[in-house]
């Protein structure tokens, strides 16, 4: 199964990708995942991408299908995979479908002050990239990833100035998509109106909604 997952910054799509991967037992890839690491390597391609990303806007096009094509034909995507950020804007849907057309897009229906919360409340590891929200979802220790051990640390890009533009670049760019998908007949909405709701609890919906047991 190949999915998509749309939605705003703080919507869950991370959180929810990486538990779904283990149960549907396909990868969980995540371009701003991939975009991080070469930041984090310290690569040419990793300090132009840094460019963009610390002034609140989006990876040009041709450096993230490049990079996710060359994922997309590894060996662990042959059953399919989850998409977590991408596609973005209408023109890598429409690259996304000469590459591998996704077979169902779920859109996270999330409203805006439960997304303004959990953004100002996000830390990441600086080692491993693990994502821990202060209100809901929080480290065993203050400060330091479960997993790794590494430092906790707020993006740059996650600044309330740079939430409310990546906001906007979502409305304006993003959006879009829920109809491009919904004409294909391939969108289900995952709607969530409470910010205390267990990711768990969202998982298990999202398995219905794709009548997986």
């Amino acid at each position: 199964m190949k999915i998509i997952i749309l939605g705003p910054q703080g919507s869950g799509k991370g959180t929810y990708a990486s538990r779904l991967s283990p149960k549907l037992r396909i990868p969980h890839i995540s371009t701003g995942d991939i975009c991080r690491e070469e930041v984090k390597k310290g690569t040419s391609l990793g300090k132009e991408i840094e460019k963009y990303v610390n002034a609140g806007e989006l990876v040009p096009d041709e450096i993230i299908i490049s990079m996710l094509k060359k994922r997309l034909e590894k060996e662990d995507c042959k059953n399919g995979f989850i998409l977590d950020g991408f596609p973005r804007t209408l023109n890598q849907a429409k690259e996304l479908e000469k590459i591998a057309p996704p077979d169902v897009a779920l859109y996270l229906d999330v409203p805006e002050w439960i997304l303004l919360e959990r953004l100002t409340s996000r830390v990441i590891c600086e080692k491993c990239g693990k994502i821990y929200n202060l209100r809901t979802l929080k480290p065993k220790k203050e400060g330091i990833c479960d997993i790794c051990g590494g430092k906790l640390i707020r993006r740059k890009d996650e600044t309330p100035e740079a939430i409310k533009k990546r906001l906007e670049e979502y409305e304006k760019k993003t959006k879009p998509l829920i109809s491009y998908y919904e004409e294909k007949g391939i969108l289900k909405k995952v709607s969530c109106d409470k910010i205390d709701i267990p990711p768990e609890v969202m998982v298990e919906k999202i398995l219905k909604i794709l009548s997986v047991k």
